[in-house]
């Protein structure tokens, strides 16, 4: 049986709201869902680290502040350690799970 993970979150805030949990609701913006927020977020990180690299051609081409392009590149090297920060909780959280005993 294959289960996926949108089935999966349907199904545990279902199973919540019937149990009285209260505040999913405002949690989850209508016409909004997990991939959504993913692709935005990946967008955002894609962004920031082209414009450090842009900081970067153009302070080696002589047309940028430097205050600018360190600011650029120490954005963009904050936003990859915190993706790999996400990186490693999500797959440390996968093989919690894989763990588990069913």
């Amino acid at each position: 049986m294959t289960v996926s993970f949108a089935n999966a979150a349907a199904a545990y805030i279902g199973a919540a709201k019937n149990a009285g949990v209260a505040g999913l609701e405002a949690r989850s913006a209508p016409g909004s869902n997990f991939a959504d927020m993913v692709k935005k977020a990946t967008a955002a990180v894609a962004q920031n680290l082209r414009q450090g690299e842009t900081a970067t051609l153009q302070a080696a081409a002589g047309k940028a502040d430097l205050t600018q392009v360190v600011t650029a590149v120490a954005n963009a090297e904050v936003t990859l350690q915190s993706v790999v920060a996400v990186r490693d909780k999500v797959v440390q959280a996968y093989l919690d799970i894989l763990r588990m005993p069913i």
